[in-house]
């Protein structure tokens, strides 16, 4: 259970490629409907998937992980590949698909710091009062 803590922050940061990558840091859905925002958000999730998918096959061929690839650039590079496929002739599909994973092994980020710690402390609680300033007469 331990080891798996120290994975948490990993779901955090799926969270936030989700919010700010695929959805712009837009604070609302556009849909209005119950059934559509279900739809929107089956269909981001269908997207992250995906695209983290292609990450991890990406990652495999070279031995590093999945999560060491940056998520926006990926995504850039997916959501062009599909918006351009359907201009492929069907021969060269295989082609394109191997350039896509070889162009993600490129977007690796650089390696994370583990000696951070940051140890809790107790912040001073904020006071009611204005604290009293000096005037510069008062300085001296």
């Amino acid at each position: 259970m331990v080891e798996l803590y120290c994975h948490r922050w990993e779901i955090e940061l799926g969270f936030r490629e989700i919010k700010q990558t695929m959805l712009d840091s837009a604070y609302h859905l556009r849909s209005k409907r119950p059934d559509m925002v279900r739809q929107e958000l089956w269909g981001v999730l269908l997207a992250y998937n995906l695209i983290r998918r292609i990450m991890t096959m990406a990652a495999t061929v070279t031995g590093i992980w999945p999560n060491q690839l940056s998520f926006s650039s990926s995504s850039m590079a997916v959501i062009q590949y599909f918006s351009s496929v359907s201009i492929m002739s069907p021969g060269n599909i295989p082609i394109h698909w191997q350039h896509l994973l070889d162009t993600l092994v490129l977007f690796k980020l650089p390696a994370r710091r583990e000696d951070r710690r940051y140890p809790r402390w107790v912040k001073p609680k904020p006071s009611k009062y204005p604290h009293k300033k000096k005037n510069a007469s008062q300085l001296n």
